[in-house]
């Protein structure tokens, strides 16, 4: 398989599935119309029959359907977004795969290996039993979570509470044996798919890689990898949006506080972006060892450099009538300074701090609306400018 193959998207049962169906046109068209019909299927169906039941807008439940804000963020907006992120992460995917071929990083003997790590890659993207399992998993352990840990224990238009746990209405069972698990199927083929990716980079680092000390990424020009992780944008900020309406029914509906949930949020937010960029360490042997090279070959040819400048321009050796002033040797020095420089601070991971805070960010964007309702916007608006100036 060559670079130009790679893709975490375009395989698997349910993409089949998708074409078959004619909501995709291979490779990945018709995606505005996925992701209508998906959550239409997902929404549209609980709007009906809450209303048949009355329990759209009120009744004897103290959450009405349209009330529901969790509901209506997880299949209007993370739902959408999860399936639209399959062309943003195709898109951005395939170009970093192709770099370590383009950039020389995977050497001409480990070229058929690194072919090898796609085949194998792509195999198991294409998996049916893997996405047979996550059915049996969403239809096991996956109700089994929802019914005990995130419904909610009052009446709402899907359920009332009794001794067992909640007694669904008939909202309820489209809402805990359809929607949900479209839902849950949808998302957890994003963690297969981002299994699949750092599976293939883990082959990779296991490959002899041409790694450049003096590389100005940085990371001896693996800088492109950590980048990778921004393809995967849409899928935090749906996980972040999810959260967001977890709280907000939480808050509005029975009463907690906002502010009880700073430690959840902090910790949510912490640990999808270790989530993504956690797995890259796996390149940290590599960029530490280049490093520690670096040092001692540069080391040695700066030590070179700097005795050939002395014995020139310090200990008499400059022939007569060579100026100084706009002397390549000066620029020379400068660039090779430079150039150590470069070694000595490169980082041990392929990502910097700026990563970090990108990911953080995108993760906790949807959460931002929820300070209204302990702040004025004003206030909020204010100690945003102050956070980013």
């Amino acid at each position: 398989m060559l670079p130009s193959d790679f893709s975490l998207v375009l395989g698997g049962p349910l993409y089949q599935l998708y074409v078959r169906s004619r909501i995709l046109k291979p490779p990945l068209d018709l995606v505005q119309w996925r992701a209508i019909v998906i959550a239409a299927v997902a929404w549209l169906p609980l709007l009906v029959l809450s209303l048949i039941g009355r329990s759209a807008t009120g009744g004897a439940v103290a959450l009405p359907f349209l009330h529901d804000i969790e509901t209506h963020v997880r299949f209007l907006i993370a739902l959408p977004i999860l399936i639209l992120a399959e062309i943003v992460v195709h898109q951005r995917i395939r170009p970093v795969v192709e770099q370590f071929v383009d950039r020389g990083i995977v050497v001409p003997e480990e070229v058929p290996a690194f072919h090898a790590a796609i085949a194998s890659a792509l195999r198991l993207r294409n998996s049916v039993a893997l996405e047979v399992g996550l059915i049996v998993l969403i239809y096991t352990v996956g109700h089994w979570v929802w019914r005990e840990q995130i419904a909610l224990h009052r009446a709402t238009w899907y359920g009332t509470p009794d001794g067992a746990g909640v007694r669904l209405t008939l909202s309820g069972y489209w809402y805990a044996f359809v929607s949900i698990p479209i839902f849950q199927l949808i998302l957890l083929r994003w963690y297969l798919r981002l299994f699949v990716w750092f599976s293939f980079l883990w082959r990779v680092s296991r490959l002899k890689l041409r790694l450049i000390p003096t590389h100005p990424d940085r990371a001896a020009g693996l800088g492109f990898v950590g980048v990778s992780a921004y393809a995967f944008e849409p899928v935090l900020f749906a996980q972040g949006a999810m959260l967001a309406g977890l709280i907000a029914s939480r808050v509005f509906y029975e009463g907690q506080n906002l502010l009880t949930f700073k430690v959840d949020a902090a910790g949510f937010v912490a640990f999808f972006v270790l989530f993504m960029l956690a797995p890259l360490v796996m390149f940290t042997p590599l960029l530490v060892e280049a490093r520690r090279r670096g040092l001692r070959e540069y080391g040695v040819l700066a030590s070179r450099h700097a005795q050939e400048f002395d014995d020139k321009w310090i200990r008499g050796g400059v022939p007569a009538g060579e100026l100084l002033v706009g002397n390549p040797d000066i620029s020379s020095w400068a660039d090779f300074d430079s150039g150590y420089e470069t070694v000595r601070d490169m980082r041990p991971v392929p990502f910097g701090l700026d990563a970090v805070i990108r990911l953080a960010a995108v993760t906790a964007a949807p959460l931002l609306p929820l300070t209204l309702t302990i702040m004025p916007f004003e206030e909020v608006v204010t100690r945003l400018i102050k956070v980013l100036l």
